[in-house]
């Protein structure tokens, strides 16, 4: 029987292959952590250890690369990509991990690290333990915050920009802090009490959704057909839409699929859905996904939001527009995303208008539409607003509320990550006006 000091060892020797992979091949961290797990047998203990180290190193690089920076005898630029990696685990362990003891924390980290470079690893994490623990950060306002949480500069300037300094510093702690993960329950099959007795012990309700589980519990198997992974923020976006049973719903920019089931769900699974991806190979997770959970009025299938289905176009009780967007709002589960140049999202809001603009073409009158984003940027979210509303004179901002704290202005609400503690979210209602004197 291997000793845990060997299965450990093993683990930390599939982190730094993972993390030399995500950096010379950039790689999203989430696919490598999927594929590196499917490779190896571990223990559930194994496979939260090698999850936290990973997203850990990810999440916290420029961090770990100031303290090398002073206690390392070679420039950084100078350290080979393995050995690097080896200590940035090392690093994190000693700052982060609390369950794990220093010693061994210095010691497994050395047994994998290369063997011409053990001595060198080894002196840099002691030395940084002689100091106890401690390092210095830059003076000026931006380097300070990029050192403390771990973000670009550029980044930082953004978001300071985008809200002012003090709700930049709190993004900033909330997206390098850890997020519980939530559940959404499905009420067709059970009930989230129920599912707390029997799968998910020692969590809780959400006070804003009774369908909703918070739990500090890693999830490696989500393929339960009473339950899947749905972020707070995203399971308010589908309250939001309030759609009901026999009604026929339109989800433009679909894929997994996480929307679609909640408001299946919400409909009791009696109506349609249309759900739409742009992307083929994504439509079949959709339908997968509904298979698994027992819902049948899912239509998932291949079609460019910016160009809607003539057959739908004037026919949908309420329409979900999610829009492709830069994703700042979820940097705690896809850290790499912060280290990304700005200059790929400058594009983005004209093709969200776009998108939005096809999807308002299935509301029929007297219909709703939400618009929705899991970033936080003002261009790519009240801006897109803004710009619909003053071209589709046909809709108009629609109010709504979750809480005291989470309340509309003008038809729109951004959810900061330290709200709930959940994604950092955008969500948009409109209603679609009635030109004719219909009956209600």
């Amino acid at each position: 029987m291997k000793s845990d000091m060997t299965e450990n060892t093993n683990v930390r020797k599939a982190v730094v292959s993972s993390l030399v992979a995500f950096s010379k091949y950039d790689r999203y961290s989430n696919l490598e952590v999927s594929s590196a797990l499917s490779k190896h047998s571990f223990s559930d203990a194994d496979r939260r250890l090698y999850t936290r180290l990973v997203y850990g190193v990810i999440e916290r690089e420029i961090t770990l690369d100031c303290i090398i920076s002073q206690y390392s005898s070679r420039p950084i630029e100078k350290i080979d990509l393995t050995t690097l990696s080896c200590i940035r685990m090392g690093l994190y362990q000693l700052l982060y991990s609390d369950k794990i003891p220093d010693h061994a924390a210095v010691s497994e980290t050395v047994a994998v690290s290369p063997r011409a470079s053990k001595g060198f690893v080894n002196a840099v994490l002691r030395e940084f333990l002689r100091h106890n623990k401690r390092f210095s950060v830059p003076e000026s306002k931006l380097g300070r915050l990029s050192v403390l949480y771990s973000c670009p500069e550029e980044l930082c300037d953004f978001f300071i920009k985008s809200y002012g300094d003090e709700t930049a510093e709190k993004i900033l702690s909330s997206l390098s802090s850890k997020a519980p993960v939530y559940i959404r329950a499905n009420t067709l099959k059970t009930t989230a009490e129920r599912l707390i007795g029997e799968v998910f012990e020692n969590s809780s309700v959400s006070d804003i959704s009774s369908d909703v589980i918070v739990t500090d519990k890693v999830v490696f198997d989500a393929d339960s057909s009473d339950w899947f992974v749905q972020d707070l923020s995203s399971r308010l976006a589908v309250k939001a839409l309030g759609a009901k049973k026999g009604e026929t719903v339109v989800d433009t920019c679909s894929a997994p699929g996480g929307k679609s089931f909640s408001i299946a769900i919400d409909m009791e699974n009696e109506g349609k859905i249309y759900s739409f991806d742009l992307h083929a190979n994504k439509v079949s997770l959709i339908r997968k996904g509904a298979e698994r959970l027992g819902i049948s009025i899912i239509e998932a299938s291949e079609c460019d939001a910016r160009s809607p289905q003539e057959q739908l176009v004037g026919k949908a009780d309420r329409v979900l527009c999610d829009a492709p967007c830069s994703g700042l709002g979820v940097i705690s589960k896809k850290p790499e995303i912060k280290y990304k140049s700005l200059e790929h999202i400058e594009r983005l809001p004209d093709v969200q208008l776009e998108v939005l603009k096809g999807a308002s073409k299935y509301v029929k009158e007297g219909g709703v539409l939400v618009y929705s984003t899991c970033t936080l940027n003002p261009a790519e979210n009240e801006g897109v607003v803004r710009r619909f509303l003053e071209s589709e004179r046909d809709f108009a901002p629609a109010e709504f509320a979750f809480s005291d704290i989470l309340c509309s202005r003008e038809g729109m609400l951004t959810i900061f990550p330290y709200d709930i503690n959940s994604d950092g979210f955008f969500i948009s209602k409109f209603t679609k006006k009635r030109t004719t004197n219909k009956d209600l």
